[in-house]
């Protein structure tokens, strides 16, 4: 992805980036359910790398497929780029795992950028303390076979109730996870940067003891005249 789109959308907020997408129609774009095993007080970005379950069936999903090379479990981890952000379809169903430590491991070690599921990962405090960004539902312990059959590896999946497309921007802060269309990336990046400076000016102005009435939105004019000259005194 440019790299000055992924600069600018590592120092914006999913709520920010979720009120420019709603201004162009997209309502539907936050992964739902899904939150941050463990906060990293930094934001996840990069383009999507999906994997797709669907329910399990026992003839086809017995202990012996952790023995074979070409599950798709393990190739999605091994074939992710470098930059990118694993994205899992498990039906939002967190009764069996996503993935575990060692395999979120190797992708961190593969220079993954981040992995959402809309199930749950097992060893999750211990994915919690890696260097890499993870979220899900909550912590499930169960293996993946006894639910769930990894099927397709970067196609088109639903990941919370939301599209993901291989190849859109997935940012994640500290609280959840929102998809961007990849063709409208850039420019979402720019408006948020533009409209988290004024989120900045008005939360300075509220602690002072400013009201909310004409500041946020910002319907009076002299506030923008305001927020001119803050900008200008901060190098925003």
């Amino acid at each position: 992805m440019n790299p000055d789109t992924r600069e600018k959308l590592m120092g914006v907020s999913v709520a920010t980036l979720a009120t420019a997408l709603f201004k162009r129609g997209l309502r539907n774009q936050v992964i739902q359910d899904v939150r941050p095993v463990a906060r990293k007080g930094r934001n996840m970005v990069g383009p999507a790398f999906t994997l797709r379950y669907m329910p399990a069936r026992e003839d086809r999903n017995t202990l012996a497929e952790f023995r074979n090379p070409m599950h798709p479990q393990r190739q999605a981890v091994e074939q992710c780029p470098a930059g990118s952000i694993l994205v899992m379809d498990s039906r939002k169903d967190a009764r069996a795992a996503s993935s575990g430590d060692i395999l979120i491991t190797r992708l961190m070690v593969r220079g993954g950028a981040g992995v959402v599921t809309d199930g749950g990962f097992r060893d999750s405090m211990v994915i919690g303390a890696l260097d890499i960004p993870a979220y899900h539902s909550r912590p499930s312990s169960p293996t993946n076979l006894t639910l769930h059959e990894a099927i397709e590896i970067n196609g088109p999946i639903g990941c919370g109730d939301a599209a993901v497309f291989p190849g859109d921007i997935v940012v994640g802060d500290d609280d959840s996870v929102i998809v961007i269309p990849a063709g409208i990336a850039d420019e979402i990046a720019t408006e948020a940067v533009e409209m988290t400076a004024y989120e900045d000016f008005a939360v300075e102005q509220v602690k002072a003891g400013q009201s909310i009435i004409g500041l946020y939105p910002a319907t009076d004019e002299s506030n923008l005249d305001r927020f001119a000259e803050w900008r200008k005194a901060n190098g925003r």
